[in-house]
């Protein structure tokens, strides 16, 4: 659908994009992330030929593609009500079919039908930003762009429009969206990237990103009492001394964090982390898997403290 080589833009002497690579799929529901004034708005704006390139290839996958594109804080005519606004969207968007019906779609679509006789001067940020996403698709994008569309929301509005994003989704629509929150990438993405400092730090479906910076099986205890010493001190002891594990640490919460060498499953460190407190009469009060987070992964990147994924190796 899109693949981007090489990217590069400066603002006067400023450089934002440095060479950026990224790969969409048709299909693909896009995470697009990064911190504030990183790029993502400028590599938005060069894909729908708002600005141009310095430098680089922005290819699709066919010579003529129609994008829909919501802006972070869209402006609509708030005189007009939802109907006539959208009628207005067909007719600037030349609409091949009938106006009025794609109209009708687009609202039931969205969930906006029964309020669209309502002047959009009296609609809720949530009400606004649907109504954002129908012009958006009113089209039938090959490629539809969402910035921010959950910003400012409530958590029922956030739920709705994500629930529209989904719906979307199935769909076969190719999506993408650039959000700050993160847990909503991970409820509606396939695939993610993290701009950082002018190019693509991290690319991937979601699972083997977190596979790859999770590549060892560890655990989490919780002891009932924190403030025993003792038990705490043979409980370090003993899963220290576990065959399967590489070492076991205290967290400064009380909690214990137990990673296995290489060749050791979950299930195994599990078992043998419940048999080595049991054999000293410690009674967790819980034990649990870890599993790295998109947010994670997405600070480790910003501060450093992960490095970036090298190359495009997912697609």
């Amino acid at each position: 659908m899109l693949r981007i080589e090489g990217l590069r833009k400066n603002y006067k002497h400023f450089p934002v994009l440095l060479g950026l690579n990224m790969n969409i799929e048709k299909g693909d529901v896009y995470g697009f992330l990064g911190t504030n004034g990183c790029g993502k708005t400028t590599t938005m704006n060069i894909i729908c030929n708002v600005i141009p390139k310095d430098a680089g290839e922005v290819t699709f996958s066919k010579e003529s593609v129609k994008i829909g594109y919501l802006p972070e804080s869209p402006e609509l005519y708030k005189f007009m009500s939802g109907f006539e606004y959208l009628d207005l969207i067909g007719a600037c968007c030349e609409y091949e079919g009938n106006i009025k019906e794609r109209t009708a779609e687009v609202l039931r679509v969205t969930g906006m039908y029964e309020n669209a006789n309502r002047l959009i001067h009296g609609y809720s940020r949530g009400m606004v930003q649907r109504i954002g996403i129908a012009a958006a698709i009113y089209s039938n994008p090959d490629l539809l762009i969402l910035d921010e569309p959950t910003s400012a929301l409530d958590p029922t509005g956030r739920a709705e429009v994500m629930e529209i994003i989904g719906r979307l989704s199935a769909s076969g629509a190719t999506i993408i969206l650039c959000t700050h929150i993160l847990s909503d990438v991970e409820r509606v993405a396939n695939k993610v990237g993290i701009l950082h400092k002018g190019v693509m730090a991290v690319e991937g479906r979601l699972d083997q990103i977190k596979n790859h910076y999770l590549s060892k099986s560890s655990l989490t205890v919780r002891l009932q009492n924190t403030g025993d010493v003792d038990m705490m001190n043979i409980a370090i002891n003993s899963l220290t001394e576990l065959a399967i594990a590489e070492r076991c640490e205290r967290m400064h919460y009380g909690d214990l964090h137990i990673f296995a060498k290489d060749n050791a499953t979950e299930a195994e460190l599990f078992y043998k982390t419940a048999e080595a407190l049991a054999n000293k009469r410690i009674v967790p009060e819980g034990i649990w898997f870890n599993r790295i987070t998109l947010e994670q992964v997405y600070l480790g990147i910003n501060s450093g403290q992960l490095q970036p994924m090298v190359g495009r190796a997912y697609s």
